[in-house]
């Protein structure tokens, strides 16, 4: 987004993560805790009206979504002003029987109840906005991420879900699982370490605040 916008606000509740955060001339880095009120919230990020664009990618469903709502139509220009939020999930081309068919519902049982808002591609997202022709509450619009990936990247992509975190933290062993679901993503032949190309079936929803 730095290569389109002459300022470019980048926000996270994870102090870690903005530490790992790529320094850029154009990007200015916050930490938003989340004891922050809304008021503090539109000030921190520039104030009432200052932001052509808000995105959020995959990772909306973790949000205060009715805050952080708030907080987006006081911050966002009118007119003019555009909120876009994107997500993914296991349905990953040409591996969807494999990993969201029969790896996902074992994963289901473990899942964080906010985390199924994007297994059900957000479309149980409120998203009282107003459409762009980009997707409209209840009904995202699809959108292709293709990728290269190794089949080491794609376990790897796998292992550090979150719904596999909260499953070792309840003692469940899903090694095996994932390891089975690996065995049917078998397109690499004898060559798993050779990149190929993945297509993540994601999905948008776009619009600006309603008058």
């Amino acid at each position: 987004m730095a290569e389109h916008y002459e300022s470019v606000v980048a926000t996270d509740v994870s102090e870690g993560q903005l530490r790992h955060a790529i320094a850029h001339p154009r990007v200015r880095y916050l930490h938003t805790p989340e004891h922050l009120s809304e008021d503090e919230l539109v000030a921190l990020v520039s104030g009432e009206g200052s932001l052509d664009l808000v995105v959020v990618a995959t990772s909306i469903h973790w949000f205060d979504v009715p805050l952080f709502y708030a907080v987006v139509s006081r911050a966002l220009k009118k007119p003019g002003g555009v909120l876009a939020v994107w997500g993914y999930n296991y349905d990953i081309h040409p591996f969807e029987a494999a990993l969201q068919g029969q790896l996902y519902p074992a994963l289901r049982p473990y899942q964080d109840p906010r985390a199924r808002l994007a297994m059900e591609r957000y479309r149980e997202l409120p998203f009282p906005f107003e459409p762009i022709g980009v997707g409209a509450e209840g009904v995202p619009a699809d959108m292709d991420m293709e990728v290269e990936m190794t089949l080491e990247d794609l376990a790897g992509f796998v292992m550090t879900e979150s719904v596999v975190t909260t499953a070792r933290e309840k003692g469940a062993d899903l090694e095996a699982v994932v390891k089975d679901a690996m065995k049917r993503v078998e397109e690499w032949g004898d060559a798993p370490t050779v990149p190929r190309k993945l297509v993540f079936k994601a999905f948008m929803l776009a619009g600006k605040p309603k008058c």
